[in-house]
């Protein structure tokens, strides 16, 4: 029973670890960094803060096996990790041949309205707003798939942040945002920049944290 229960611990601290490295490879990193080494050196903690805690358990408890712990430890700390990384993928529908800068605000919406107006701008809820961070599915109206017309921020993060403030600063506007551009621009940036605080609906703004 022990060997069973050890054998399954580890196979699933494999197979976890395996999506995870799959996962980060869409997670964002720096302008230097990807998302991939920074989130590597996480995986390398976890392992190292582990196998001491291993020992510490072992030490006390002898009658336990080492690797059953460490397999179990390892499981319970990956599932955790891939709990916080957790990304939504977004369906964003644009108008009909629209192209320019796509931005999703910051605000009190419960549900999140990825239907885009005419200026290309939709809203986020808190959660998502914080957690989204893979490149979204994005079609027009009429359903055809626009997402190789995406171009994302840099190549190891696709959502730009941005804040625009209020000319008495009593408010300010939270958003991501990508470029959605032409056909014969696949893969060039255009920065298209969407003035916010004249196009945004104010009664959606995430005042909460505007002040």
């Amino acid at each position: 029973m022990d060997q069973k229960l050890k054998k399954r611990l580890g196979l699933s601290s494999l197979v976890l670890f395996a999506t995870l490295v799959y996962k980060l490879i869409d997670f964002p990193g720096g302008m230097i960094l990807s998302g991939l080494f920074i989130g590597g050196i996480m995986i390398v903690l976890i392992l190292m803060g582990v196998t001491v805690l291993t020992g510490v358990i072992f030490i006390v408890a002898k009658k336990l096996d080492f690797w059953t712990v460490f397999f179990a430890l390892t499981t319970i700390s990956f599932c955790v990790f891939h709990y916080q990384i957790y990304s939504p993928t977004l369906k964003i529908i644009v108008p009909e041949n629209y192209t320019g800068q796509v931005c999703l605000v910051k605000s009190t919406v419960p549900e999140d309205i990825l239907t885009l107006d005419s200026n290309g701008i939709g809203y986020l809820n808190h959660r998502d707003f914080g957690d989204s961070y893979t490149k979204p599915i994005v079609v027009d109206t009429k359903g055809n798939d626009l997402s190789k017309q995406c171009v994302g921020f840099n190549p190891h993060t696709f959502y730009a942040l941005g804040t625009s403030s209020g000319s008495d600063k009593s408010y300010k506007i939270i958003s991501m945002s990508f470029d959605l551009v032409p056909e014969d621009k696949i893969g060039i940036k255009q920065y298209y920049n969407t003035d916010l605080m004249d196009l945004v609906d104010r009664n959606k703004i995430d005042t909460t944290v505007s002040k």
